[in-house]
């Protein structure tokens, strides 16, 4: 299952030709038509398939596709339909609160924040470039080269701590080709030592 942090947002635009795109935590959304084949792609602001598509692509990102199944059509009435006919935004809180509501789902007590007003509790806000750096463990300035921009694109980027959607795409390429990297120089070491003995 995905991340489905409370603060992350699901975010739909329609652009001035039709097309339409639908982001959660600003990655592109999976229209899920493999599990769920209603549509291959989505709507909003009416009761269409492509709007089932959605409901169903939204509940699945946070509970799961038997939840997501189960829930879809009364999701797309309740919420789907209602959504603004060019852009809009819904947090995973909102979608979260609807699901406590309106499923047969169990009921999670909720933790509360321990002693708010302590400087000390607050968590510090994570810089988005800075993480994913950390976790390729390279430098601003190799996520530059490997990018292909300037180093002060990165680092406006850092200062914003914001990365522009097709940036971010270019960096799940990357990330995808050093694990399917990783993957062949595995197959290839285990063929090395099968070949040595």
């Amino acid at each position: 299952m995905a991340i489905t942090l409370n603060n992350h947002v699901f975010k739909g635009h329609r652009a001035l030709l039709g097309s339409k795109y639908v982001t959660y935590a600003e990655i592109e959304l999976a229209v899920r038509y493999d599990i769920y084949p209603t549509s291959n792609s989505f709507d909003w602001a009416n009761t269409s398939k492509g709007a089932k598509q959605l409901a169903f692509s939204i509940l699945c990102q946070l509970e799961g596709d038997e939840l997501a199944s189960r829930y879809a059509t009364d999701f797309m009435n309740d919420i789907v339909r209602t959504l603004s006919s060019r852009d809009w935004i819904i947090s995973a809180s909102d979608v979260l609160e609807w699901i406590e509501e309106n499923t047969d789902k169990p009921k999670v007590e909720k933790l509360q924040p321990v002693n708010k007003s302590s400087k000390k509790s607050k968590k510090k806000k994570t810089n988005v470039v800075k993480e994913i750096c950390k976790e390729l463990n390279i430098t601003q300035k190799n996520l530059a080269e490997i990018l292909e921009v300037p180093e002060g694109t990165v680092s406006s980027w850092a200062v914003k701590n914001e990365i522009p959607r097709l940036g971010k795409k270019a960096i799940e390429f990357y990330m995808l080709n050093v694990k399917n990297q990783k993957i062949v120089d595995s197959y290839r070491s285990f063929k090395q030592l099968l070949e040595a003995s």
